[in-house]
């Protein structure tokens, strides 16, 4: 395998990846949960969905042939109001997430070399797909951490829950085949 398949193909999993636990976080809150802010200066869950999908339907859109800031897209309005229920707010996350997927799919191992203009900025391909895994790696981080702070102790773990990491390594090893 080339070094530019395995790229497009780690990238398609790493994205996958943050998608997940953005989605298992979601899960487990309700519309009045998914609205709350944390205090006056921070985004609610929904908002940050709101601004991840105006971000990835901008910047993933004609990826190779247009600037990833759309003359359409008003950032400022991402963070302004809200959705009217926890169907519509998801509709918004996976339809960003298919115009993503969709993208990265759509790629050869020829284009990761090419230029884009993000802003006006020139990026290689390779570039860009790193600045949006981090980009939404960031934004996911904060749904999760507001997610913990609505469910407290209720919040199902994401990974390896408090406590468990022995266990969980024990586990592990049992079950790797020596050869």
């Amino acid at each position: 395998m080339s070094v530019e398949k395995l790229f497009l193909s780690n990238s398609l999993k790493e994205f996958q990846g943050i998608k997940k636990l953005g989605d298992l976080t979601m899960k487990q809150l309700s519309y009045e949960e998914l609205v709350w802010q944390p205090s006056s200066e921070s985004n609610s869950i929904a908002i940050i969905v709101k601004h991840l999908s105006g971000n990835m339907i901008s910047r993933w859109t004609d990826f190779l042939t247009l600037d990833g800031e759309k003359t359409w897209r008003n950032r400022d309005q991402e963070f302004e109001g809200t959705y009217s229920s926890k169907e519509e707010m998801l509709a918004a996350w996976e339809k960003g997430w298919d115009v993503v997927f969709s993208a990265i799919q759509n790629l050869k191992e020829d284009d990761i070399l090419k230029t884009i203009t993000i802003r006006g900025e020139a990026h290689f391909v390779l570039q860009a797909i790193h600045r949006q895994i981090s980009h939404y790696g960031y934004h996911i981080g904060q749904i999760v951490y507001v997610g913990k702070q609505v469910k407290n102790e209720q919040f199902t773990s994401l990974s390896i829950p408090r406590g468990q990491s022995e266990q969980y390594l024990n586990e592990k090893l049992k079950n790797v085949k020596h050869t």
